[in-house]
């Protein structure tokens, strides 16, 4: 199957349709809500099958030091195709281009091994790095 590669930010419709298949987050969030998400974006890379958006990742950066891969996504019937590996290495030459050798993300449960096989490694328990908690999104307080 021959798929279409995008460094154009998919439209909104496309991308809130795509992020409700991760079960990520509210499925009552309007387009607006990702449109305004999407131009936060530093650099992104979508994936196409026909006109249907498949797969996309996206990177916020100050565009010298840091950059942080937010998003991977590849539609679930779409997965295991090569697809996401693409996107990650489009993402990752994007930023190693602009002189950015510090590129995160966070790894959803169960895809530790891809993205070490995309070159990343995972972070030693006693590494820094921690993520903002927020009590009333995760169920109330410890």
């Amino acid at each position: 199957m021959t798929y279409t590669f995008s460094p154009a930010t998919p439209d909104a419709t496309a991308f809130k349709a795509l992020y409700d298949t991760t079960g990520w987050g509210p499925l009552d969030r309007r387009d607006d809500f990702y449109e305004a998400t999407l131009r936060g974006s530093w650099a992104s890379f979508a994936a196409y099958d026909a006109d249907q958006l498949v797969g996309f990742a996206r990177v916020i950066s100050d565009g010298k030091l840091h950059g942080f891969i937010t998003e991977m996504i590849v539609h679930p019937d779409y997965q295991r195709r090569g697809l996401g590996e693409e996107l990650i290495n489009a993402l990752v030459a994007r930023c190693r281009a602009a002189g950015i050798n510090d590129i995160q993300l966070f790894c959803a449960k169960g895809k530790v091994d891809f993205y070490v096989h995309c070159g990343f490694a995972k972070r030693p328990d006693d590494a820094p790095g921690m993520q903002h908690r927020n009590d009333d999104l995760n169920g109330g307080s410890k």
